[in-house]
Parts: C-alpha cells; sequence; structure tokens
C-alpha cells in the first residue's frame, strides 16, 4: 500500500482509475448491499476478481475509510482488518 503522502493524496483526489473499473458502467446498487445480503457481495466480487484497477480501488477505500460497499473485492470487516494491519505497520515503522 502507498505511504507515499504526494501518492495518498493523488489516490484520493484524482481517482482516475474508477474509469476503468470493472463496475464501471454497473448499478452502484450491486455493491452497496445489506450486511446479510451474502450472495449479493459474492456477485459483487466476482466482478472484482479480474478488474484491472482493483488494487487502486482497495487503496483508496482503505485510505477514504469506506465503511460501506464492496470495493477492491473486500467487504467493510475486511477492510477494517486490513486498515488495523497497515496503521498498525505504519506505527511500527515511525
Amino acid at each position: 500500500m502507498t505511504t507515499n503522502v504526494a501518492d495518498i493524496t493523488d489516490t484520493v483526489s484524482q481517482p482516475q482509475w474508477r474509469n476503468r473499473a470493472a463496475c464501471a458502467s454497473l448499478p452502484d446498487s450491486m455493491f452497496f448491499l445489506a450486511g446479510d445480503d451474502f450472495a449479493g457481495m459474492k456477485e459483487a466480487k466476482k466482478v472484482c476478481a479480474d478488474c484491472p484497477v482493483k488494487a487502486e480501488c482497495l487503496e483508496f477505500a482503505i485510505l477514504t475509510n469506506q465503511s460501506l460497499g464492496i470495493w477492491g473485492e473486500t467487504t467493510p470487516n475486511e477492510r477494517r482488518q486490513i486498515r488495523r494491519r497497515w496503521l498498525r505497520d505504519l506505527r511500527q515503522a515511525s
């Protein structure tokens, strides 16, 4: 994950990757589901699986602390775990 401040700023403020996302032409409702819609989550993750910008999407979601939806083939719970590890690693590196 990016730790350079300039790269983080670009990822968050200028998300050009969105135009190349596999989900760009799909309805948002496919990715923002009820917490117990596991079948829907599985379908959304299938779209993400081969997405050319999956890494950028996940990074954006973690950096901006997205608490809803499927981003970069992850659920909100999965992103919370990734974010905790990332923040812990940043603290240990400083």
